[in-house]
């Protein structure tokens, strides 16, 4: 890659940053109906948003001599994106005990930090981006000399550079809040979170205020959450066995009395299967085998007699 697609490459980067921080905070004005400023960082710019236009527009071109449509590049979106989104939520989970968007209750998410809504509008970002911002994008740059973009770039990155350093030391005291605090729950975390940022200065206050429905997680909180995982199992198993018990005692309540009879009569005819022996049996015993051997056969004359009838 040459200097100059860096150059290029820097300035798309910060373009679709300070995009994504325009969209994003448009939506929660519509959710909140104030402003918010989006983002771990104060500037107006979300380097997700620029990472995943920046990885889209690389990817596409390096295909473009193999594969070039619509269709690809709305696939490359999608996956890249969706690479980029989970694995920042992942990211920063893990290095900083809180999840900042939870898709769990969306269809079709993978862990919460995905899912297939966010992804479709990803490949349709992707599709708009190559075929329609891009091009307007390179005519802008092309009306800039090379030095001109050479020196914004080198500025937009030394002022990024700085807002990540401060943004970093904000999310490192938050780092600390979370796993100082005594709380078992991510609402009482909240509050200790807010509380300690609210004391100090403008850029611990504005992260405060950017992600209101942050879902804090320490080993506390893990505990407690597997512990009613388990509890809700175990009654879940328990309420099976209850149903299960229930169903068979109602089986047994409602069998028809007939049917009743006919089990006992047939369980009466194996026993005296297995007892009587016709060398051992006495004159008595003999005499009553024939008399219920005459009945059944009664029995069984008026069965097939039923059917005519």
């Amino acid at each position: 890659m040459t200097s100059e697609n860096l150059v290029h490459l820097i300035l798309l980067f910060f373009a679709y940053a300070f995009l994504g921080w325009c969209i994003e905070v448009t939506l929660k004005y519509f959710q909140f109906h104030r402003f918010i400023n989006r983002g771990f960082l104060t500037g107006p710019w979300l380097p997700i948003y620029g990472s995943g236009a920046a990885l889209i527009t690389v990817a596409v071109k390096g295909l473009a001599p193999l594969e070039s449509s619509v269709g690809t590049t709305f696939l490359i979106s999608f996956i890249l994106c969706g690479i980029v989104e989970y694995m920042t939520s992942f990211v920063l989970e893990k290095r900083f005990h809180a999840r900042w968007w939870d898709y769990s209750q969306k269809p079709m998410n993978l862990h919460g930090r995905v899912w297939i809504g966010n992804l479709i509008l990803f490949g349709l970002g992707g599709v708009l981006i190559v075929e329609l911002f891009n091009p307007l994008l390179f005519r802008i740059s092309a009306h800039m000399s090379i030095r001109l973009r050479e020196v914004l770039a080198i500025v937009l990155s030394c002022i990024f550079a700085a807002d990540y350093a401060m943004s970093h030391f904000v999310l490192k005291l938050v780092k600390t809040g979370v796993e100082s605090s005594e709380a078992d729950n991510t609402e009482a975390i909240n509050k200790e979170i807010h509380l300690l940022l609210h004391d100090r200065s403008f850029f611990h206050r504005r992260f405060a205020e950017a992600y209101p429905e942050v879902i804090f997680r320490t080993e506390r909180i893990t505990a407690r959450m597997e512990a009613i995982k388990a509890e809700t199992e175990r009654l879940r198993m328990e309420a099976a066995r209850r149903a299960a018990e229930m169903r068979e005692e109602l089986a047994v309540n409602l069998e028809p009395t007939a049917k009743v009879k006919n089990t006992i009569i047939e369980k009466q005819q194996a026993l005296i299967a297995l007892l009587y022996q016709e060398d051992t049996a006495s004159d008595e015993m003999k005499t009553l085998k024939r008399e219920v051997e005459e009945k059944q056969a009664l029995l069984q004359k008026r069965r097939d007699l039923l059917p005519k009838l």
